[in-house]
């Protein structure tokens, strides 16, 4: 962490419960000013370009809907994110670029984005479980302690994995996870974690074409209480009903025993909170041979993996949740802010003044 974040922080150490409204001259100090961005999504932004700022990283740019390139804080140039520099290690930036390289047929993986933006869930993704993928028993002790009832050992990580894309055997569509982990119990059971890996995303993101088959992945899977539920088709549910159906069908095909669905979000991306807790409510206790639903914060999983890897999980913490960073540049550029002001001449009151 930046000295800076430290002195300025007076509570520093403490959680944050609340994220502030940034001025806009803060923003565009930084690059970041962009107006339709979510109370979170300005926050995190600004994170980012002083994660990217404290490491002398080149900034980025986009071409905005003028068709004109702009600089953007929360980008880094196609020479540093060629580089690698926008994963926390070199291991970490080497797993990714061979992922996008061997991806599955099908997969959809935006190598720019994965290599540049650094506000993007992709790099994020990689950065928090790839090193899992090179510790599969580590990553099972994790498992154990973030999931109810798991007692398995992780067999293999796949990123960007689904079973078989337009395939209708499953959702007959392009729905895939962030990432896989094959795992067997210890009766010999073969089941899957599954993860949605969010960051800054609104859960309101364009909805896909939906298909009949959903619907009647929606009413044999036994998994909703009103499996025709319009809320469930919509915003800011759709992504994961339909990512559950997916995950429902691998073991109705056969291919596993059992599954989790697991979210991992911050805590104060309020849009993907109470999704996930609207999402949770349409669900029926869960049952064996029935996908379980799991919403964790990316804070309890980071303090999981300190208790193994401090390392990688400071790491985790400075760059995608330490906001105090944010809140310290507030109070850099507010010098003045519970100060008096300057004495100024008084006017002197006319002669005939009340």
């Amino acid at each position: 962490m930046s000295n800076r974040a430290r002195s300025m922080a007076p509570e520093f150490g403490k959680p944050i419960h609340q994220l502030p409204l940034i001025p806009a001259d803060v923003l565009k100090k930084h690059r970041v000013h962009e107006p339709l961005d979510t109370r979170f999504r300005s926050a995190a932004r600004l994170l980012q370009a002083l994660w990217r700022e404290d490491r002398d990283l080149p900034i980025g740019s986009y071409v905005n809907e003028d068709g004109k390139r702009r600089k953007l804080g929360s980008r880094i140039s196609p020479a540093a994110g060629k580089a690698g520099r926008n994963f926390l290690t070199p291991e970490i930036a080497h797993t990714a670029r061979r992922e996008a390289v061997y991806r599955e047929i099908g997969a959809l993986i935006d190598k720019e984005r994965l290599a540049t933006n650094l506000l993007s869930s992709m790099p994020l993704t990689f950065s928090l479980l790839a090193p899992w993928g090179h510790a599969l028993e580590r990553a099972s002790s994790y498992l154990v302690e973030l999931l109810p009832a798991f007692t398995g050992g992780a067999l293999q990580l796949l990123f960007e994995h689904s079973p078989g894309r337009g395939n209708p055997k499953f959702t007959g569509d392009y729905t895939a996870f962030d990432a896989l982990i094959r795992y067997s119990d210890f009766h010999g059971r073969n089941g899957f974690v599954a993860f949605e890996i969010k960051y800054s995303e609104s859960m309101r993101e364009p909805v896909p074409e939906l298909k009949p088959r959903h619907a009647e992945l929606s009413d044999a899977s036994g998994l909703f209480t009103e499996p025709a539920a319009a809320a469930l088709r919509t915003n800011p549910l759709q992504q994961l009903w339909r990512e559950h159906l997916l995950a429902q069908s691998m073991i109705d095909n056969g291919l596993y025993d059992e599954g989790y669905l697991v979210v991992i979000a911050p805590s104060l991306n309020y849009h993907v909170q109470d999704a996930a807790e609207a999402y949770q409510a349409q669900l029926r206790e869960p049952e064996d041979g029935k996908v379980r639903f799991v919403n964790l914060t990316l804070e309890d999983v980071i303090e999981t993996i300190r208790l193994s890897d401090q390392a990688h999980a400071e790491a985790l913490h400075h760059r995608y949740c330490d906001f105090w960073l944010v809140d310290g540049e507030l109070e850099r550029n507010a010098p003045t802010f519970g100060q008096a002001l300057p004495r100024t001449r008084q006017r002197r009151k006319p002669a005939n003044a009340g």
